[in-house]
């Protein structure tokens, strides 16, 4: 995951809790994190639901946690629903070396989503039960989930964190320590039109620097990539798929969170996740963006 400083591109929003009965004053809050703009490394603490999907003891996929005993990730990180061999390691720092605030759970149950299709990437998203709740810590807390009808302009400021490549063919050098990296929304004409005409559906969102050298990459799959407004985090996406990882005008596509929350809340019956809407202010630039066949 490579990083290069970018300029924020800042978007007034209103922060809406859309659960009566999630946890909106939980969710979403690091209380560690007082970054900016920042390094490649991650500091302790300040990514506090990302998760490392593990099978049989080595990291597969990224993920989120959700609330107290789930978490969220990619559809395409699994072959099936079977949790035999899955465990979920959570408050890591790197995936070698010591992890002081460590915490692991088995996976008891995998639900796919049904209209996920393995070869268009649409609907890439899947939620893991873990064997027991966790306990919220400074270094373990559920982030908020985008709510539906969240809206993510073009040029909304992003992050999204993982243990993945730090370029192509290149692995996370020891002690593989979670890696950030700050990356702007590109809205999903202007990507549709990047990647090929039809590749992003509306189940989709895409993020990335247009002169390439920040994205996600293979081993980030499943993580979150999320934006800030005021002191909570909302998560807007799952990272999916791209071509390459942070070649010029080839954003990455992500599965848009917002469009599954009453998939979610059909899983997830009780403690729900807490759902925020976001919503940017003003014209989207991505509106009036076109190319041949779009």
């Amino acid at each position: 995951m490579a990083l290069r400083q970018w300029t924020h591109l800042f978007a007034l929003v209103s922060l809406l809790a859309a659960e009566s009965n999630a946890q909106p004053d939980v969710c979403g809050t690091a209380p560690l994190n007082g970054r900016i703009v920042g390094g490649e490394d991650a500091p302790p603490g300040y990514w506090p639901w990302q998760v490392s999907v593990q099978l049989r003891g080595k990291h597969f996929c990224g993920g989120s946690l959700i609330n107290k005993e789930w978490v969220m990730s990619a559809a395409h990180c699994f072959s099936g629903s079977s949790p035999s061999g899955w465990t979920v390691s959570l408050g890591l720092q790197s995936l070698q070396g010591a992890n002081p605030n460590k915490v692991s759970r088995n996976v008891v149950k995998i639900i796919l989503h049904p209209n996920y299709d393995s070869k268009t990437y649409d609907n890439d998203i899947t939620l893991l039960r873990l064997s027991s709740p966790v306990r919220f810590t400074d270094y373990i807390r559920p982030v908020c989930l985008a709510a539906s009808g969240s809206v993510f302009n073009n040029g909304t400021d992003s992050w999204v964190t993982g243990w993945g490549a730090v370029k192509e063919g290149v692995a996370l050098p020891f002690p593989q320590t979670l890696q950030e990296v700050e990356v702007p929304v590109v809205g999903n004409r202007q990507c549709n039109c990047l990647n090929g005409v039809g590749t992003v559906t509306d189940n989709m969102i895409c993020a990335g620097v247009l002169a390439g050298g920040k994205d996600s990459c293979q081993g980030d799959s499943g993580g979150p990539m999320v934006s800030k407004q005021g002191s909570v985090w909302v998560q807007s996406g799952i990272v999916s798929f791209g071509s390459g990882c942070a070649r010029p005008n080839l954003p990455g596509v992500y599965s848009r969170v917002s469009r599954y929350q009453s998939w979610i809340k059909s899983r997830i019956r009780s403690n729900r996740p807490g759902f925020v809407q976001f919503i940017s202010s003003g014209l989207d630039p991505d509106s009036s963006y076109t190319c041949p066949g779009l």
